[in-house]
Parts: structure tokens; C-alpha cells; sequence
């Protein structure tokens, strides 16, 4: 039944909605033809060494790729935070098409030995993971914030979407042409969106204060993650699911060896399953998360990724493991999509290029180390072993679920946009001057003291989420009514960027704490600089920097 004329139901836009603006269409097509490429020298990269090594050295291959995301992540996502993220993705993809031309020419000399294959992987995973977070996060600013979820999801289905094709396009180039002409290909497919790039009219964002250092930029973005529980736990359940989930993946050359004795063209269609159940994933993401939620969604993918290893280790029919393969590509689409999108909903666009990041280093980290686990368990024991191992272990985490549950949100977190009034400064400081300690007098009633003390408990969170530290909340003994927050910021440039990152949420928790203040007179804020050393000349013939006043 259609809604009645005044119904305020919504109509959730639809899956390809952001589609229809160019920008992000331009760079997603491209994008999807640069991953195709990156499968397909996957599949060459997989197949020569099952070719020239062993079992571990071929899981290998799969922690040479994604090492890269767990160890520059980090960098990554605070370099796109800092500098401008359409020239930070030209500049390492530009790299990553450098690293992939090399290997290309000395697999032509027929020099490739497993080291250098995989040291090549490696150079070419670093391009890919130094411009991924800034990827990430130019997609709020390619699309309208309403369609933020699923341009998140279009994004990651790229990747699948390639992986759907891709291998079974290597597969078949491998075997009729070898793999220099695969790798050439990935060379190749690294113009168009270094093209899309460029054509990108990217609005600058501008700020009042200098940029953060990198460095600083990190420890930032991992404070703020750090203090935001629903992302942190999203993190750590993702790591655990793809360290047991990465025997699938790592391990799949050797199904299409050892237990189907098949060639290149076997190992493509294998990957090309599991990519077409990942692309399918897109249809039913967002009903699947709408139904039942994001921890029953992740439970859900968990059990039949443990399913399909069990199936996996038994079979010996290749179709058979085809629709297997479907079935589990879908459940790991859907596991790390919704966390991925959990964690954009969460936090706000100036930390959003770290938070991807993360989420990337905690992905990346866990296929890498569960690839080199599980190969060195398949080399030892076998195949079937790690398999029904892993298997066992994916059934198990789903008691994680009461210990590290996925959260729900439906909207973007916006940062507060009402400009705050200039602090009144009267002292001669510059933005490097600190520390800084903020007090803040309230005046309650008793009567309402556990609510005012449970309230800043939240408070002290949100703000050791912008980079406080020496939070303490005190008590005045001679009249209980006075209650006093003090803080402190590393330096005065510090705290201006504490008070124009607030987002909603922030701000109404503040104002909740504001609102229990009783008495004539407002809250009472002072700032103090603390070791003024800087502010006062030792002699009068030396220069006080602090003259020219704050900058």
C-alpha cells in the first residue's frame, strides 16, 4: 500500500543513486578498471609462484599484497587528512603504476625469482595503499551526505565487481599469453583513473589554522578512534573475522592445484565466483542490514564463511565450489562493508581519511598475518587441515558478538558548524604557545549531583576524543554546589582545533552539562597558559615573540 499524501515515511535512495553524479561516476568507473587490473595480476603474481615455490610462498603472494594497507595505512590516512586528496591519490597511484611497469619488464628478461615477485607485489601494494584512505574519504565530497552509505558501498563493490572478472580474465591471459602480458595489462590500467583524477575540479577545503604535522595528524586520528567504542570494537571484530577468513583467500591457488588439479583458468574461475557473490552482496547490503542489524549481519556472513570452508575442504567438483565460492564471496562483502560503513557513520569528515585508514590497516593486517598463518599451517598439515582449523575457529568468534557487537547508525555524524566566539586573549601567545588548560566552573544542585557527575563522564570522553588530556573533574569542599572541569591542550593552536571540531552529538552533550548550571551568573571559563616562560622577557633587550600578539 503507497503511503498516504501526508505520510512522512522516507524512500532510502537507491543503490546506484550515486551514480548519477559525474564525478563520482567518472572515478568509480575508472577506479573499477584499475582494480580489474590489480586482480589480474594477482592471478599471474598466485599462479607463477605456485609455479617456481611452495605452498607458504604462495600465501605469500597474498601478505605481499596487503602488508602494504596494515603498515602505511596509518601515514596514509593522515597524509589525506592533511594535503589535498586528488593529488595525493595522482601521486602514489602514479607510483603504484611505476612499480607495476618494472615488474612487467623483468618478468619479460625472465628474471622473477619468489623474493622479487613478491618484493614487486609489495611496491605495487604501497601505491595502492598509500592513495586508498584518500580515496575513501573524497567520497563524502563527490557525493551528498544522504548518499554517503551507498556510495561506501559502490566503492567497496568495485573491488568485487573487478574480482568478478578480473580473475577469470588473468586466468585465461596467464595461460594463453603468460604472465608478462597480465602484468602489463595492470600497468595499463592504472591511466584511466589517474585521467579521472585530473579531470577533477576538487573544491579546497579552507582553514583557519596551519595544518597538523604528520606525526601529530596519527596520534590524533588513533586518540580519536581510540575513544570512540562502537568504531574501536567494529576494528577489532574485523581483524579477528579476516585473520580466520584469510585461509579462504590466501589458500585458493591450491584448490585449483591440489584438490581439482586444474591450471590458471581453474584458479580464475575460482576467484571470479567468489567476486560475482561479493557483487551480488550489493543487492541485499542494505536490506540485510535494515532486517536484522549489523552484529546479526556480521554473525550471519561468519557462519557461512565457516560453512564454506568445511564444503571447500570436502569437494572435489569445480562447480560444486563455484557456488560455494559465491556464497562466501557475498558473507565477506557483507562482513567488511558494514563495518567499513559503521565506522563512516561514526566519525566526522576531518578525522574521516585516518578512521578509513584504520579500518583498512585492520583488514590488511589481519588477511596479511592469517595468510602467512594459515599457509604455514596448509604446508605442515595440509590444506583440508587449515581449512576445517579456520573453519572451526570463524564458528567460534560468533561468541565475539557479546563482547565486541557492531553498532547501528542510520545518519553521517556532522560536525557543528556554528562558529564559536574568538576566546578573549590579552596575553601575547602564538598558536605553538602551551600547554593550555581550560577550567570550567559550574554551579549545581546538589540534589542533582549524580546526574551532573554521570553526565561528565561522557563528557570527559568526547573530550579526550579531540585531544585533551589531564581530564579532572573536582568538587569544591566548602561549597558543593561549585563543581570544576579543567582539561589541557598540548598548545593554543591545539585547542582551536578542539573547538571547531565538535560535532552535534559534542555539542549537545556540552550543552546538556551547561544546562544543569544553576544560578544567576554563566558558566565560568578560564584559560590559562601554562610555564608562561614564553610570555616574559628575562631582559628587556630580548625580543618577547609573543608582541606581535596570536597568529
Amino acid at each position: 500500500m503507497s503511503p498516504s499524501p501526508g505520510s512522512t515515511t522516507e524512500i532510502s535512495p537507491g543503490v546506484f543513486a550515486p551514480l548519477a553524479h559525474a564525478t563520482f561516476r567518472g572515478i568509480w568507473i575508472s577506479g573499477t578498471v584499475s582494480n580489474t587490473g590489480s586482480l589480474i595480476q594477482s592471478v599471474a603474481a598466485a599462479w607463477v609462484m605456485a609455479q617456481i615455490s611452495t605452498a607458504n610462498d604462495v600465501a605469500l603472494v597474498q601478505t605481499a599484497s596487503f602488508l602494504p594497507m596494515a603498515l602505511l595505512a596509518l601515514p596514509a590516512g593522515a597524509i589525506a587528512d592533511i594535503y589535498d586528496r586528488r593529488k595525493v591519490q595522482m601521486l602514489f597511484l602514479a607510483f603504484a603504476l611505476l612499480a607495476a611497469a618494472a615488474m612487467t619488464v623483468i618478468s619479460w628478461l625472465g628474471m622473477l625469482t619468489p623474493w622479487i615477485l613478491l618484493a614487486l607485489c609489495f611496491l605495487v601494494g604501497c601505491g595502492g595503499a598509500l592513495s586508498a584512505p584518500a580515496r575513501g574519504a573524497s567520497v563524502g565530497e563527490q557525493v551528498p551526505k544522504a548518499l554517503l552509505a551507498q556510495a561506501v558501498g559502490l566503492n567497496n563493490i568495485s573491488y568485487n565487481l573487478a574480482r568478478s572478472i578480473g580473475p577469470a580474465i588473468g586466468g585465461v591471459i596467464v595461460a594463453a599469453f603468460g604472465a608478462t602480458v597480465a602484468f602489463c595489462l595492470n600497468a595499463l590500467s592504472y591511466l584511466p583513473i589517474l585521467e579521472s583524477l585530473r579531470r577533477w575540479q576538487r573544491v579546497a577545503e579552507v582553514s583557519r589554522l596551519p595544518p597538523e604535522g604528520l606525526g601529530r595528524s596519527i596520534s590524533s586520528g588513533l586518540r580519536y578512534i581510540a575513544n570512540m567504542q562502537p568504531v574501536r570494537r567494529a576494528l577489532l571484530r574485523v581483524f579477528i573475522i579476516c585473520f580466520l577468513g584469510a585461509a579462504l583467500q590466501a589458500l585458493m591457488p591450491l584448490i585449483a592445484r591440489d584438490l581439482l588439479g586444474g591450471d590458471a583458468k581453474t584458479f580464475g574461475l575460482l576467484l571470479g565466483s567468489f567476486g560475482i557473490g561479493a557483487v551480488c552482496g550489493i543487492f541485499v547490503l542494505q536490506p540485510v542490514r535494515q532486517a536484522i542489524g549489523n552484529e546479526k549481519t556480521v554473525r550471519l556472513c561468519c557462519l557461512v564463511l565457516a560453512t564454506s570452508l568445511v564444503l571447500l575442504a570436502a569437494s572435489r567438483n569445480l562447480y560444486l565450489n563455484m557456488v560455494v565460492l559465491m556464497a562466501a564471496g557475498m558473507a565477506w562483502m557483507l562482513t567488511t562493508t558494514t563495518v567499513s560503513i559503521t565506522v563512516q557513520l561514526f566519525v566526522p569528515r576531518w578525522v574521516m581519511g585516518r578512521a578509513i585508514a584504520t579500518t583498512t590497516a585492520a583488514t590488511s593486517l589481519g588477511v596479511a598475518s592469517g595468510s602467512w598463518v594459515w599457509g604455514m599451517v596448509a604446508h605442515d598439515y595440509g590444506l583440508t587441515v587449515a581449512f576445517e582449523v579456520a573453519a572451526a575457529a570463524l564458528a567460534a568468534s560468533l561468541l565475539l558478538g557479546y563482547v565486541l557487537p557492531i553498532a547501528d547508525r542510520s545518519a553521517a555524524t556532522e560536525l557543528d558548524d556554528r562558529v564559536l566566539d574568538d576566546p578573549d586573549v590579552k596575553l601575547g601567545i602564538t598558536g605553538r604557545s602551551g600547554p593550555i588548560t581550560i577550567e570550567l566552573q559550574y554551579r549545581i544542585d546538589p540534589d542533582r549531583a549524580r546526574d551532573f557527575y554521570n553526565l561528565m563522564l561522557e563528557v570527559r570522553v568526547s573530550r579526550a576524543r579531540l585531544g585533551t588530556y589531564d581530564w579532572s573533574l573536582s568538587r569544591d569542599i566548602a561549597d558543593p554546589e561549585i563543581w570544576s572541569e579543567r582539561f589541557s591542550c598540548p598548545t593554543w593552536d591545539d585547542y582551536l582545533r578542539l573547538r571547531s571540531r565538535r560535532t552535534l552529538e559534542d555539542s549537545a552533550l556540552h550543552l546538556s552539562a551547561r544546562n544543569m548550571h544553576v544560578g544567576m551568573d554563566p558558566v565560568r571559563i578560564s584559560r590559562w597558559l601554562v610555564r608562561p616562560a614564553g610570555s616574559v622577557r628575562r631582559h628587556d633587550e630580548v625580543p618577547d615573540r609573543g608582541d606581535d600578539g596570536l597568529h
